[in-house]
């Protein structure tokens, strides 16, 4: 059964303005330390989203794979980019890597990539 990516991202970035309701200083400083390092250094946002990816697709954290997709489609990665980075956790994390790769990853693509053209 299809997962709903657009759902789960809801569900993902709801869950954080919630959290930051009753446990603020936790929150805003997860969101200080993402903010930090996603900001274009000696690598650029992309690049540091197109990682992120790969990290979450070898971990198989379901929001982080959702959440990642659109951010680095958002910072103007390609549908290539972003499965050749699954890829690389693959080689890593073999068929489970795969399976969400083929899956999930595929299906945030799919849905989130016309939020950008």
């Amino acid at each position: 059964m299809k997962k709903d990516v657009r759902q789960m991202l809801n569900d993902f970035t709801g869950g954080l303005h919630e959290l930051s309701g009753t446990h603020p200083e936790s929150v805003n400083a997860f969101m200080n330390l993402l903010g930090t390092n996603y900001a274009d250094g000696a690598l650029d946002t992309k690049t540091k989203e197109l990682i992120s990816v790969g990290i979450a697709a070898y971990n198989r954290c379901e929001y982080c794979i959702v959440f990642h997709v659109y951010k680095a489609l958002e910072a103007g990665a390609t549908r290539e980019q972003i499965i050749e980075a699954a890829m690389i956790a693959v080689a890593f994390g073999g068929g489970p890597s795969m399976a969400y790769s083929v899956t999930l990853l595929k299906d945030a693509i799919d849905e989130f990539e016309k939020d950008f053209k």
